[in-house]
């Protein structure tokens, strides 16, 4: 988990912005990336569902590799 420390500012006395270092920044940036790739995955993994798998042991003998 992030611990954030943002600056929050206002407009017309109402919470309107909130300001990170951006360090802080690069940090929510990663996970929100980390957590795309990991939706995609989930997703490709689901799409694939019951697909037929082969281990790469049996993939290698069939190229003669």
């Amino acid at each position: 988990m992030i611990t954030l420390h943002p600056s929050i500012l206002e407009r017309d006395g109402k919470k309107a912005f909130a300001v990170l270092t951006y360090e802080e920044f690069e940090k929510v940036q990663k996970e929100l990336d980390d957590f795309e790739d990991l939706k995609l995955l989930r997703a490709a993994k689901a799409e694939e569902g019951g697909a037929r798998v082969s281990p790469i042991a049996a993939i290698r003998e069939e190229l003669n590799i």
